[in-house]
């Protein structure tokens, strides 16, 4: 008898090495979740430095498809039949296949699902990863025609090389607007330090200055710039983000694989919405499965950084279209709208 639901273990290379403040890989794995008859798919990707061991997640789907329970029919049935008893990524993976599955038997596509807007065409960052300021001004000159840069920092006690690297992008890229992504590399003193010395590059946002857990200097930093600062790796629940408002954080990157897919996502939009904050959609290094579910979600994002596909050689899958600045061209058609390259599936 067929399983109920099966994982794929995939290699995703990497066109450069990916570096960032804690370390770095030429490779990332990433596992395809598909339902009985593939009637949806799924995706649970994180990178190594999170911790997570990957046979956690692989036990908990082997759990789950020896299960003789209905898959749930409505999204508000998701979370239940899902539970909490699993890393996250796991959890985002099941939860992406069932809206998938749930969408294409509706005839609906996943924003539809929650009476979302419409997802647009929108330009995404593109990511330059932490190297000399030489090789990292060659880069961003080899994206030219890419408007938007997310540029990776955080070398811990080399502040000055952080800005060295700024200063050499900014010089031969004057046009692009610049965001830049610490993953937490920064000492709080150190970040209002060079944040303040970064301000005359024309910065459109920072991302993580400071540590996880260093959420008050996070705020510190904030109250110190008028460029917004975003937690990424200090959001992973709802609760923190009434946290990171009381003290000042003007935005979040909300990523399917840290809060547990598209429901907890959805939830935790709409509550920093109500708080005023800025909304930055994200990703790890994921297939289209993983991207295309989050780009459903584009019509309540202010920015978005939804490149990863972009950086990937072997991308199994197809719907997403990138323009030739970078611009997402959300999938079309009811729940994901993604095939498998050369299938008709």
């Amino acid at each position: 008898m067929p399983k109920r639901l099966t994982w794929t273990e995939l290699i995703l290379n990497l066109k450069s090495p990916f570096t960032v403040s804690y370390g770095s890989s030429d490779t990332r794995t990433a596992y395809w979740i598909r339902l009985e008859e593939d009637s949806g798919w799924g995706e649970g990707t994180i990178p190594f430095y999170y911790g997570i061991d990957f046979k956690d997640m692989t036990d908990f789907w082997d759990r789950c498809a020896l299960r003789e329970d209905p898959f749930p029919e409505t999204i508000n049935a998701i979370h239940p039949w899902i539970g909490d008893d699993a890393p996250a990524p796991a959890i985002a993976a099941l939860d992406i296949a069932f809206h998938d599955r749930i969408g294409k038997k509706t005839g609906k596509a996943i924003y539809e699902l929650y009476d979302l807007p419409a997802p647009h065409p929108m330009t995404t960052s593109y990511t330059i990863s932490i190297d000399t300021p030489e090789n990292m001004a060659q880069m961003a000159l080899e994206i030219n025609r890419y408007p938007l840069i997310k540029i990776k920092l955080g070398s811990p006690g080399q502040e000055d090389l952080d800005e060295a690297r700024i200063a050499a992008i900014r010089t031969v890229r004057p046009d692009a607007k610049l965001r830049l992504d610490a993953n937490a590399g920064w000492k709080t003193d150190d970040a209002v330090k060079l944040v303040k010395r970064l301000e005359k590059y024309n910065i459109e946002l920072i991302e993580q200055p400071t540590a996880k857990f260093d959420i008050l200097g996070m705020g510190h930093v904030q109250t110190e710039t008028p460029i917004p600062i975003v937690a990424d790796e200090s959001l992973q629940t709802i609760n923190d983000i009434e946290k990171l408002h009381d003290v000042g954080v003007r935005g979040i990157n909300i990523k399917l694989m840290k809060c547990g897919g598209i429901a907890p996502a959805v939830e935790m939009i709409r509550k920093a919405r109500s708080y005023g904050m800025k909304i930055m959609l994200g990703c790890m290094v994921e297939t289209s499965i993983g991207v295309g579910a989050m780009a459903s979600l584009i019509g309540l994002a202010d920015w978005i950084d939804l490149d990863t596909p972009l950086l990937i050689s072997n991308d199994p899958f197809s719907g997403l279209t990138y323009t030739e600045d970078a611009t997402l061209i959300p999938p079309a058609g009811p729940g994901l709208g993604l095939k498998l390259k050369n299938s008709e599936r």
